[in-house]
């Protein structure tokens, strides 16, 4: 299963974390809204992200791995095409975006961006999927995807 997903990030309090070749950047209180692709597994990436068990390779992993950082939600797109580009760009319009995060591999100025309050960001990371006219699937299908592929296995 391939697809682009964004993740919405609770950062808890006011953070500094190190963010490998980036350094130190500063994280306000709130949350972000991480977007990124998976041409190869999507579960795999999810699951990755929902880990706390791995190595640091993406800007994201150093978010996640901070202890005042945690994913309330995951929004999902099934599909081959590459379009985490142009959900950061409908996303970026509303948002205070974190810059050169999370796009070493593309042109675009971030792939993270905050929001104070996390209705408005769910508010916006649906809207850029509705946008885009893609279907979108959140957490718990995923989990429920995964434990009836775990119940089939038996």
């Amino acid at each position: 299963m391939k697809g682009t997903y964004c993740l919405i990030i609770e950062v808890e309090k006011d953070s500094k974390i190190s963010v490998g070749r980036l350094e130190q950047l500063q994280f306000k209180r709130g949350f972000y809204i991480y977007v990124g692709s998976a041409l190869n597994s999507l579960e795999s990436r999810v699951m990755r992200h929902l880990s706390s068990d791995k190595k640091l390779h993406w800007h994201v992993d150093y978010l996640l791995m901070d202890s005042s950082s945690n994913i309330k939600e995951v929004i999902y797109s099934i599909g081959e095409e590459k379009i985490e580009c142009s959900l950061a760009s409908l996303i970026s319009d509303k948002s205070s975006p974190i810059i050169r995060f999370g796009c070493s591999d593309c042109s675009c100025g971030s792939h993270l961006f905050y929001f104070e309050d996390y209705d408005n960001a769910l508010k916006w990371v649906l809207s850029a999927f509705e946008k885009l006219e893609l279907s979108f699937n959140n957490l718990d299908d995923f989990n429920k995807n995964k434990n009836s592929k775990n119940k089939n296995k038996k």
